[in-house]
């Protein structure tokens, strides 16, 4: 079974069929989920030092930090759905 990866920026990837949702990290509650996942160890920096620009949350409850915008993350992923 091979498996489709989702480039969330400078070399990053992540299983494309794993993503729960692509969201923009400015709402008060993200930045609470943020929070949480860094608490419990379930937070995943892959923003290489650079400003977050993307939360993505993942169906093992972990959380990814990308510093690609939130609509960039979307069309790549729409784009990976429709290879299918």
């Amino acid at each position: 079974m091979e498996q489709i990866l989702l480039n969330i920026g400078f070399g990053s990837t992540v299983v494309a069929e794993r993503v729960v949702a692509i969201v923009s990290p400015n709402s008060a509650p993200i930045k609470r989920l943020k929070d949480e996942a860094r608490d419990d160890k379930r937070l995943i920096d892959a923003t290489h030092g650079r400003r977050t620009r993307a939360i993505i949350v993942m169906d093992s409850n972990h959380v990814v930090l990308s510093a690609i915008q939130a609509e960039t993350l979307s069309q790549r992923f729409s784009t990976l759905a429709e290879k299918e």
